[in-house]
């Protein structure tokens, strides 16, 4: 069945992902910035600068509801494992709709003008803690996800978003998300690698020849580490998954209500809120000063 955005995709942000797919060293094109391959070919991760996403921000009720049951026994466990910096990450509790990696500053300011249509408020199923990797056996970055029931209409509207949004950012990206350099490509499938050429990330839905095509996998994450993802560990946050779902074997539901443009850090926790749009109303403010704040989906 088609996307029910699919409506909303026009041809030319189809072209303009797939024009974005320039050669190493590429120059700039009608005011986009160059877009440069190269890294991913490399042994290392990609030099870090910025990353910037657009995310939804988990609602007051679902964060109250994972510190209340979750966060004391996840700190306990990370500790005992020796996980001492996993403990210390900051974060805004966030589902992620796409994440771009730029060394302009001016980036979250272009997203938000070429943020297209809103979806609606977007009710669904958490259910499900898992661990994962960025690529099985890559080692790191690894995480430890809370997943999202994967049926009916809020699922559906976070797929369809994801296309939509990704044809619309990925072109403000400078390069490959550095995350999905290096090691990581190095043990990703032939499908990961050809998204991270094409729009610099894995794990995004994107149109080929008028088709939809899913990777997005959209979930919350409780765990950012660049700890070496060790049998140990694995062992360890693998029985930890098991004893949250015991917890929560039903999960919960949620509605997301608001998304934001944000910074993020490398292993992908967000730094720094920018701009937070409200789905219900249309309405943004910039969250440095309360001002209304305007974009493409107006």
């Amino acid at each position: 069945m088609p996307s029910p955005f699919a409506r909303i995709l026009p041809a030319a942000a189809v072209a303009a992902l797939l024009a974005s797919c320039g050669a190493p060293g590429a120059g700039p094109v009608g005011g986009k910035p160059a877009i440069d391959n190269s890294a991913i070919g490399q042994p290392g991760f990609r030099e870090h600068k910025a990353t910037y996403g657009l995310v939804y921000r988990l609602p007051k009720d679902s964060t109250e509801l994972l510190d209340a049951r979750i966060s004391g026994p996840l700190r306990e466990r990370l500790l005992a494992l020796g996980l001492r910096a996993e403990t210390q990450t900051f974060n805004l509790p966030h589902v992620t709709v796409v994440h771009i990696h730029s060394a302009d500053p001016g980036t979250p300011q272009k997203m938000l003008k070429a943020l297209p249509k809103l979806p609606p408020l977007i009710s669904f199923q958490f259910k499900d803690f898992y661990t994962t990797e960025a690529a099985k056996d890559a080692g790191r970055p690894w995480w430890l996800d809370l997943g999202i029931v994967k049926a009916g209409p809020g699922f559906e509207s976070l797929m369809a978003y994801n296309t939509v949004a990704t044809a619309a950012l990925a072109p403000l990206r400078d390069g490959p998300l550095p995350r999905v350099t290096g090691p990581v490509y190095e043990k990703m499938s032939d499908a990961g690698k050809a998204l991270v050429a094409s729009v610099g990330v894995s794990g995004v839905n994107v149109v080929r020849d008028g088709r939809e095509q899913r990777a997005h996998n959209p979930h919350n994450t409780l765990v950012y580490s660049m700890t070496p993802f060790d049998a140990r560990i694995q062992a360890g946050m693998k029985d930890l998954a098991a004893e949250f779902n015991k917890v929560l074997p039903e999960g919960f539901p949620a509605t997301f209500r608001e998304i934001s443009i944000v910074e993020l850090a490398f292993a992908g926790n967000v730094l720094r809120e920018y701009y937070r749009i409200n789905l219900e109303t249309g309405a943004a403010v910039d969250v440095a000063n309360g001002q209304p704040a305007s974009g493409g989906w107006q």
